[in-house]
């Protein structure tokens, strides 16, 4: 038996996320069709996350055991033969074989994308929000810096019967920047709640609305209640940007 990582990425749009659903399209089950036709077999798969429809990743990993021998540059090469254009994997490698792509996933880095423009862009429909009303990049960069370090993110998640337990994440990045007339929020944690990102994205833009301060933040946190904090952001801005695993 072999356990093989591997790297992925997918345009999220035409997707209903990545884990199977009974009656939507999801990146698992074009995945798995693919495997199943280079392998001759539908083996044990596990994502690194569970991604909402809409959402997009730069970086998704997935480990697979198979006794097939196969080599990984081989199966990179056929898997992207038999996948559709807006999925392709980038690499393969042999890991051990207690090795799962969710549970022994260390940290994850998630990218936030608006447009800020007055006009819209028809070419970024479906991949970044659009917000016509000026930002101050530097204003929401102030106000991120309060989601870093060690926090219970109660009010940052969307209750679910998937999150249980502890809501206790470690952040470690937490910045916004302009680019032209991109603003990107990038965060990166130990971990995420459901919709973690997509409510703090929400919540920096209620502080561009002059509806919370900077200083607000760390009081929502303390709250420890969803209705605090501002509303879920649109999926479509959201890319799962890099998966971390120590020693690799």
């Amino acid at each position: 038996m072999r356990n093989l990582l591997l790297h992925i990425s997918y345009d999220g749009k035409p997707y209903h996320g990545w884990q199977i659903q009974q009656n939507a399209l999801s990146v698992q089950q074009v995945f798995q069709t693919a495997l199943h036709k280079v392998l001759g077999e539908l083996p044990d798969i596990k994502g690194c996350s569970r991604t909402d429809a809409g959402v997009h990743a730069y970086d998704y990993c997935i480990s697979v055991k198979t006794p097939h021998a196969i080599p990984c540059q081989r199966l990179v090469m056929a898997l992207n033969h038999f996948l559709p254009p807006d999925i392709a994997v980038s690499s393969c490698q042999e890991v051990e074989l207690d090795f799962h792509a969710r549970y022994s996933c260390t940290g994850k880095e998630y990218l936030y994308k608006i447009w800020n423009h007055p006009i819209r862009d028809p070419f970024l429909n479906g991949y970044a929000l659009h917000y016509w009303y000026p930002l101050d990049a530097e204003l929401l960069h102030e106000a991120a810096q309060a989601y870093l370090g060690r926090h219970d993110f109660t009010s940052f998640c969307t209750a679910d019967r998937r999150d249980r337990g502890d809501f206790t994440r470690t952040v470690t990045k937490s910045q916004v920047r302009r680019e032209g007339d991109m603003v990107l929020f990038t965060v990166a944690a130990d971990g995420f709640l459901y919709n973690m990102v997509r409510i703090m994205a929400g919540t920096l833009l209620r502080v561009a609305q002059k509806k919370f301060v900077p200083e607000d933040i760390p009081r929502i946190l303390e709250a420890k209640d969803r209705g605090m904090a501002g509303p879920t952001a649109p999926p479509w801005g959201l890319y799962l940007n890099r998966v971390e695993y120590a020693n690799r």
